[in-house]
């Protein structure tokens, strides 16, 4: 049995990495002044909003997440590797900004929380300093020398001191009962200030408090469970934000004044039973926030350079260069410390919000956007663990862009242009990268697909690989297997052709006939809800008719690029007019399946086993995508998939080391556990470990050479009558499992 190496990392540090962000600067510092402009209600609303945003967003970035195990990069790999470089780096360019500004938005807050200092100063020796610059420029600096010295190791173990500190902070604003809460009869749900902001100013100052929720993300390639860990931990962390936002929009509202509220941005301390604790929540909160984003931010700007994004070759190998220990990215940190710099002189906490608002909004959008169209692309390459929704994604970028625009119109506009325009150029200059023409194509290529099957009008090409197959059988409505098997194929990810051979030579009455029967086999695979497209064909012989079938452009507007064949196992007549033929079929270039159907048929559809054979090795990826093609149909939904790799004793360390990295490198939706290794003693035949295995498999999936059949003969098919359902594989050519 093969075992795969993975990292310990449950879905705790996803969830508290995530929830430490989620509750810092904006919490702090900008939550009471959104109470006080807009009012209790008006709060809930921004937070509904907002979660008509992040919500969409972590269920699509799950969704990514899950697809692949993430590298270098963060979320730009995890979107990049998903979708294509070109829309990854347009994406990314505009998520990497909003990384690096939000440094300086942190840093600025953490010099906020020396206010009481400041006070304190200013009451003993009677100065007049407000400056918060005096913190924060020379805390970003710091900052930025010790990310440059120290690189990434620092920060990672702040994560469960800041969180504590944070639940102390937030417990004892709770606990907290200021004069004037306790002079409240009862509360004004819609107190607000005189002449306040705009509902959308508010909540663009506002809305990076609900950004954090993707900050989990890049531990991906450390989790021992992504699928399970990045959904839960991302969800949990926006949910239980979400809650905590509404009981501190409560406990303000009810213990301070709107004019209070809008005028101290340190009014929690004001509330809290105990009041220096808030300034030190802040401070570690925002300080760890930073700290955070200071390292994923050179990172995303590293990845970007290393995909050779930039338009400058010189740029992007130095942006690329990191050291030689641990590839700490040291020029992408200089220039992500310069941003920061920059922001942080500007000063103004609302200003920098506002921007980092704008930046999140439009790769929010993005990524909802993609999500969507993914849904409607069907790509077998695109198979996360995790599934969002369609509506649910859809939503996510309908927000944004409304949002956006009410917002800043005009700053709304120049960024969407400008992410248009950084696309526009990286696809132009980078033609060999894919971009959204593959996904377009994908969603073309489904909508095509449902359109030709009730118009029965083949027009469309497609260049990723997808099973189009044909069948060509007289047996339709004695044994269905065959049809059966040809709907799950045209399901989802392929099309399929099925032909009801009619032995004859051409005439009207068999004109007629076939009409009939034509009618009849579409009434009955209406029924069944079928994606196939049914035709029939008069031929004078079985092989005249597959020599008609496979010059047949698919119902795709593709060519085939598959046969099914299919006998039954207690009466084998057939078989040999099939393996007669399958010269002629392969000089077409097609691959060919051989269904065997037995009187169990496909059973409980709960099991599928893979045998992989030293002489037929070259089958297993057509074998595997064919499993995974089927587990896309409701019927096989709980179905598992199974493989067993037949090796001599000799080799088996090497074979399998071979089979756990292709399953890797192909993002196989099966777990190592699943993949089990048989050593092939001399005095035991093949037949027989199959056999014994598979006898209660559901389908059984073996591949065969044309080498064998012309030696052998019907023998290569025959010694399974102890299973079910057999699949006999032999592809044209090799896949590569994307």
């Amino acid at each position: 049995m093969l075992e795969d190496k993975k990292a310990n990392f449950g879905t705790a540090p996803v969830f508290f990495t995530a929830i430490s962000t989620i509750l810092g600067a904006i919490m702090f510092l900008r939550f009471g002044y959104a109470v006080g402009s807009v009012g209790f209600l008006g709060t809930i609303g921004i937070i509904l909003f907002a979660n008509l945003v992040t919500i969409p967003t972590a269920w699509a970035i799950s969704e990514i997440a899950t697809n692949q195990k993430v590298e270098g990069g963060g979320e730009y790999y995890i979107i990049s590797r998903s979708f294509g470089i070109n829309v990854g780096a347009a994406i990314g360019i505009a998520l990497y900004l909003s990384q690096a500004i939000s440094v300086a938005f942190y840093v600025i807050a953490f010099a906020e929380a020396f206010g009481p200092v400041y006070d304190y100063i200013n009451t003993t020796f009677e100065l007049n300093i407000t400056n918060k610059r005096f913190i924060s420029l020379p805390a970003v600096i710091l900052l930025s020398w010790v990310m440059l010295k120290r690189g990434a190791d620092l920060g990672t173990k702040t994560l469960y001191f800041v969180v504590t500190i944070l639940f102390v902070s937030l417990l004892l604003f709770f606990m907290g009962q200021p004069e004037y809460g306790q002079s409240q009869v009862e509360l004004d749900w819609l107190a607000s200030v005189d002449d306040p902001d705009s509902f959308f100013v508010v909540f663009a100052i506002v809305f990076p408090a609900f950004t954090g929720m993707t900050a989990g993300v890049g531990l991906s390639g450390d989790l021992k469970n992504p699928k399970k860990s990045i959904p839960l931990g991302t969800m949990m962390a926006t949910l239980m934000g979400t809650v905590v936002y509404v009981f501190i929009a409560y406990k303000l509202a009810e213990s301070a004044a709107p004019a209070d509220l809008v005028g101290d941005q340190l009014i929690m301390s004001k509330i809290a039973l105990w009041p220096p604790i808030i300034p030190i929540g802040l401070a570690a909160a925002t300080i760890s926030s930073a700290l955070g984003s200071i390292m994923v931010a050179p990172r995303t700007l590293q990845a970007l350079a290393l995909d050779k994004v930039l338009l400058i070759p010189r740029l992007n190998r130095w942006l690329a260069k990191g050291t030689v220990k641990s590839n700490e990215p040291v020029n992408a940190t200089v220039i992500t410390s310069i941003i920061a710099i920059f922001f942080v002189a500007i000063g103004d906490v609302n200003a920098v919000a506002e921007v980092i608002s704008m930046f999140f909004m439009i790769t929010y959008g993005s990524i909802c956007l993609i999500s969507f169209l993914q849904h409607f692309a069907a790509d077998p390459s695109y198979r996360p663990s995790f599934r969002s929704r369609w509506y649910i994604s859809a939503t996510g970028a309908v927000m944004c862009v409304y949002l956006m625009f009410s917002m800043n119109a005009r700053y709304a506009f120049i960024a969407i242009l400008t992410m248009t325009v950084m696309y526009v150029i990286i696809d132009y200059s980078k033609k060999d990268n894919e971009g959204l023409v593959r996904i377009f194509q994908g969603v073309i290529f489904q909508f095509s697909r449902q359109l030709q099957v009730f118009l029965q009008n083949a027009e469309r090409k497609e260049e990723n690989w997808r099973p189009s197959v044909i069948c060509i059988s007289t047996d339709f409505f004695h044994r269905p297997a065959a049809f059966q098997f040809m709907r799950w194929v045209s399901h989802r990810y392929g099309f399929g052709t099925y032909i009801h051979f009619i032995k004859g030579y051409f005439s009207r009455d068999l004109h007629y006939r076939t009409k009939e029967e034509l009618n009849r086999l579409i009434k009955v695979a209406g029924s069944s809800r079928s994606n196939v497209y049914i035709d029939t064909m008069v031929s004078p012989s079985y092989t005249s008719a597959i020599a008609q079938a496979i010059q047949l452009p698919s119902v795709s507007g593709k060519d085939l690029n598959m046969i099914l064949f299919e006998y039954d196992k207690e009466h084998h007549e057939t078989l040999r007019d099939i393996t007669e033929n399958f010269s002629m079929v392969r000089s077409a270039d097609l691959d060919i399946c051989v269904l065997a159907a037995s009187e169990k048929e496909f059973g409980f559809m709960k099991s599928i086993h893979i045998w992989l054979k030293p002489s037929d090795i070259e089958n297993g990826s057509l074998m595997i995508m064919m499993g995974y093609v089927l587990l896309g149909h409701k019927d096989w939904k709980k179905a598992k998939i199974k493989i067993f790799a037949i090796f001599p004793e000799e080799q088996m360390a090497e074979e399998e080391a071979k089979l756990l990295a292709i399953i890797k490198e192909g993002r196989i939706p099966i777990s190592a556990k699943n993949v089990e290794s048989i050593p092939q003693k001399e005095d035991v035949a093949v037949k027989q470990i199959i056999a014994t295995k598979s006898k209660d498999a559901d389908l059984t999936m073996v591949g065969f050479r044309m080498e064998m059949v012309k030696q052998n003969g019907l023998s290569v098919f025959e010694g399974y009558d102890e299973i079910g359902n057999v699949l006999f594989v032999n592809t044209a050519k090799g896949k590569e499992i994307e």
